[in-house]
């Protein structure tokens, strides 16, 4: 992946996201209320950490000991697991979750707690997505090294073909993939290109941290079960991959359903690294928004079935992002400006899996 900055065209419609910031900030100003979080996250985030830490407390105390609810204590921790990276990390980890930044820092945190590392992420997901949103070579999140094909830019190979039934699994491997093997193939990767110093965090120190976290999470999560309770290691395995295969699929099929659609447009620079779009109205072009009238949904998934409002103002807390789509929806109609989106959840999980499919078989 090419470590070259993408240059945009700002004479491409300037005016439109100076507007949108004016008509945001008025809304935020007549409302007289912050754009940070508030007692609605702090609920939230008692619930999504109740949610993992609860069942896993509950099978090391020997309250839960019988194999089917072994089990479900585990589906439950994966339900936890996508629920504190969607609805908490996410917003610390962008400095939206609190005005303070400890408190960003301390929540943001909550990803090595699920056996991530948070600085990996800050540069795969806060510099790299979303400054480069679908640009072929510069957005790790449609890059996967050959495994699959994220976009129309990209080389067909004819093991896609099959890629509408091994995706799902993939997205099931996920979490896992992150926890075992991709921190460190990123950290290696980051450092060479010099993403790493804007971190401030030397090799050896960051290099050490990773080590520490995965260590220190493997043996909470695997070995202290194993050691101190009754249950039979390999239900704990066993139950450990079904946690990562719940939690993987959500993470992954919710921001897929966001920008691996039929109707999102997918970039590659020029030959001086250039696209035709200024930044804000490629966010526009490269996301889609789902099923927004789901207040439910909505409040599981950290508002991220709102993107096309993350991507503009992604330091603004999720649970603004009902309110200000009204705005956002507004002012790109006022600019001619597509606004995408669908209106269930399933509609575009459908879209994913069929446009997977035709970019697999060579039909895109």
């Amino acid at each position: 992946m090419s470590i070259s900055i993408v240059r945009f065209n700002e004479n491409d419609r300037p005016e439109f996201y100076k507007e949108l910031k004016r008509r945001v900030n008025q809304h935020f100003a007549e409302e007289k209320i912050s754009k940070f979080g508030n007692v609605n996250m702090v609920m939230k985030s008692i619930f999504m950490f109740s949610l993992y830490s609860a069942p896993f407390i509950l099978m090391m105390t020997g309250v839960i000991t019988a194999t089917w609810a072994v089990m479900a204590m585990w589906s439950i921790m994966g339900l936890g697991l996508a629920g504190i990276g969607l609805s908490v990390m996410h917003d610390a980890n962008h400095g939206s979750y609190s005005s303070n930044a400890n408190i960003n820092k301390f929540m943001g945190f909550s990803l090595n707690y699920l056996g991530g590392f948070h600085v990996n992420w800050k540069i795969q997901h806060n510099v790299l997505h979303h400054s480069f949103t679908n640009i072929d070579g510069h957005d790790e999140d449609i890059e996967k090294k050959g495994i699959i094909r994220f976009s129309p830019t990209q080389e067909r190979r004819k093991v896609f073909k099959y890629q509408l039934f091994y995706a799902p699994l993939l997205y099931a491997i996920l979490t896992l993939y992150w926890v075992t093997y991709k921190d460190f193939d990123q950290f290696f990767s980051y450092e060479k290109r010099g993403l790493m110093k804007g971190q401030n965090l030397s090799f050896g120190k960051a290099l050490s941290r990773i080590i520490l976290f995965k260590v220190v999470y493997y043996a909470v999560i695997i070995a202290a079960p194993i050691l101190f309770t009754e249950i039979h290691w390999s239900l704990i395995v066993l139950g450990f991959l079904l946690m990562h295969a719940i939690g993987g699929f959500i993470l992954a099929i919710v921001f897929q359903s966001a920008h691996v659609l039929s109707e999102t447009d997918f970039f590659k620079p020029d030959e001086e690294n250039c696209v035709e779009n200024s930044w804000a109205i490629l966010q526009m072009k490269t996301t889609s928004n789902f099923a927004t009238n789901n207040v439910p949904l909505t409040w599981l998934i950290g508002g991220l079935n709102y993107q096309v409002e993350h991507h503009l103002f992604p330091t603004i807390c999720h649970v603004h992002y009902p309110a200000i789509s009204k705005i956002v929806r507004q002012t790109a109609a006022d600019y001619d400006i597509p606004y995408l989106e669908h209106k269930t959840f399933g509609g575009a999980i459908l879209n994913h899996f069929t446009f997977l499919n035709k970019l697999g078989v060579g039909k895109i």
